[in-house]
């Protein structure tokens, strides 16, 4: 009897390393392309992801439309998470994302920041004013909100005025470098890089929705991502109910 049980728990043991090793060799390594705004919520994300599964997240942040080049280049990313709809669409024109897996993850929000605590007023008015030496966006080129920060200026009539004092950031994460250094006296960012440290040091003022086109954020898994069960399954994890808590906290709206 006594070797029966001893039999039987080796067996078990033995079911159980086996287990175990079969489960670590399912784990994978898979890269995210992710728009620049995106990088912090991105990352809390992946966090949860890889304890949730043990799969390897690798991110790379930078503007989308120089994230869409390499793509369309062809760096290795399974996941593109983009800063508007226009570079998803662009990249399933291409034969390179899966259609069937497209789908809007956040709305961003456009904020003018300064540093300098009670240098930008809650109504935009410092622009009109041009009290400062520089002020800095993203590339419009590149990356949507610089988009939307021209739009912005245009739609209160400023942007001819303003256009020697700007400071072009390649991306969002670029422009608030230049601002959060003082490179730049103020600039138009992302609100949720103001919410990576709140409350903000500095003064803002959050830009109404009505004044520039919607910043829809879409995500889709790019055409060298569709033979991986790791990164379809960090999408569904992006639309879920944990992913969608961490956008809303970093002050995305939700689609």
């Amino acid at each position: 009897m006594m070797k029966n049980a001893i039999g039987s728990s080796l067996v078990l043991s033995a079911l159980l390393i086996s287990l175990s090793i079969s489960g670590t060799a399912k784990a994978e390594t898979f890269n995210v392309a992710v728009a620049a705004n995106f990088l912090k919520p991105a990352t809390q994300i992946a966090s949860l992801y890889e304890k949730s599964t043990g799969h390897k997240t690798v991110i790379s942040a930078g503007a989308s439309g120089k994230l869409y080049a390499q793509i369309a280049n062809g760096a290795p990313f399974h996941v593109f998470l983009s800063a508007d709809r226009a570079m998803v669409e662009k990249l399933m024109g291409a034969g390179l994302g899966e259609k069937s897996t497209a789908f809007p993850y956040a709305l961003g929000r456009l904020a003018l920041y300064s540093s300098t605590p009670g240098f930008v007023d809650g109504a935009g008015d410092v622009l009109k004013k041009g009290n400062f030496a520089h002020i800095a966006m993203a590339d419009s080129k590149l990356a949507p909100y610089g988009v939307a920060a021209r739009q912005v200026m245009e739609r209160l009539g400023v942007m001819e005025r303003l256009k020697p004092k700007i400071v072009t950031g390649e991306s969002i994460g670029q422009t608030y470098q230049f601002v959060s250094s003082g490179a730049a006296q103020l600039g138009f960012v992302a609100m949720s890089q103001l919410k990576e440290s709140w409350p903000p040091a500095g003064s803002y003022w959050l830009i109404p929705h009505d004044m520039h086109d919607p910043i829809e954020q879409w995500a889709v898994l790019t055409s060298g991502g569709k033979g991986s069960p790791a990164a379809k399954g960090f999408l569904e994890f992006v639309r879920g109910p944990e992913g969608r808590k961490i956008i809303g906290n970093f002050g995305y709206g939700l689609p």
